[in-house]
């Protein structure tokens, strides 16, 4: 089947960004011009995506608003004359069709994208964490869908290199077989401790799912944290059918902690060229 769906899970509350993500959800922070969840959706639309899922809670139904036509607002730019602020409200208004479902409580990715089964159905979907932002000449969802192809159309997830001691942060991938940048996945791990871990591969927020993931999701029990883990949940399908990881080109940039959102901010300004000039020579100004 062709792709459809992309499922977004932006349930969390955001509370490495407090105060900040009091009011705001903080995939609605900027990162330059635009809020970090119309990056994501534009990655997920750039791979084909027609319709995104938003998995929410509670109170964080401004995520989709951003993503919806807002027809006030856009007569009043046109009357005004605003056709730049007219044209990227429109854009961000008809990216995708979206629809929102919600997550009860924090039960762990693996619940959340379970919740999203009912509009995704018997499709082959895509999935990503909007925490991170693809910057490269091909987006890495476009680099998985192209994979989910090239290997019998089946589960796909994005792999990164990472220290050693640092694999514990991640789900960790175990391999059999090579070719090129794409690895046969025999197992997988959520959060080892680095001395368990069967490679230096962690797996990143990306994936491309099969349908079936449901039913393993279903059966999954809580792992690490206490949470159903999607991780664990495409594990339970190894055996049932080939499983392959992408070492995907390009780069994946922070935004899920304050640190790195600053990092990507600056990063992403002095590589463009309107925002460029006010990152090397920011007006100062001062009392008299």
């Amino acid at each position: 089947m062709d792709l459809r769906h992309c499922v977004i899970p932006a349930a969390g509350l955001g509370t490495r960004f407090l105060p900040a993500t009091k009011a705001v959800p903080k995939e609605l922070l900027p990162v330059l011009d635009r809020p970090v969840i119309q990056w994501a959706v534009e990655e997920a639309v750039a791979a084909g995506a027609t319709d995104i899922v938003l998995v929410l809670a509670e109170g964080k139904e401004a995520i989709a608003n951003h993503l919806l036509p807002d027809p006030p607002l856009e007569r009043l730019l046109e009357e005004r004359g605003k056709r730049r602020e007219l044209e990227a409200v429109r854009h961000a208004g008809h990216l995708a069709n979206v629809t929102v479902v919600y997550q009860a409580e924090p039960n762990g990715l693996g619940d959340a994208v379970l919740c999203a089964a009912d509009v995704v159905g018997e499709r082959p979907f895509m999935c990503m964490l909007p925490d991170d932002l693809s910057v490269g000449a091909k987006p890495a969802l476009t680099q998985l869908w192209e994979a989910h192809e090239r290997h019998g159309r089946g589960p796909i997830i994005a792999l990164m290199r990472v220290p050693r001691e640092d694999i514990s942060r991640y789900g960790c991938a175990d391999v059999d077989l090579t070719e090129g940048r794409d690895h046969h996945v025999r197992g997988l791990v959520e959060k080892p401790k680095p001395a368990d871990a069967k490679s230096d591969l962690a797996v990143m927020g990306r994936y491309v799912l099969t349908p079936d993931v449901f039913d393993a999701l279903r059966a999954t029990p809580p792992g690490a944290l206490g949470e159903v883990q999607l991780t664990d949940g495409i594990a339970r399908l190894i055996g049932s059918r080939d499983i392959w990881g992408v070492e995907f080109e390009g780069r994946l940039l922070d935004v899920g902690t304050p640190a790195g959102w600053l990092q990507t901010n600056l990063q992403l300004a002095s590589d463009d060229g309107e925002f460029s000039p006010a990152v090397h020579a920011a007006p100062v100004r001062e009392a008299v």
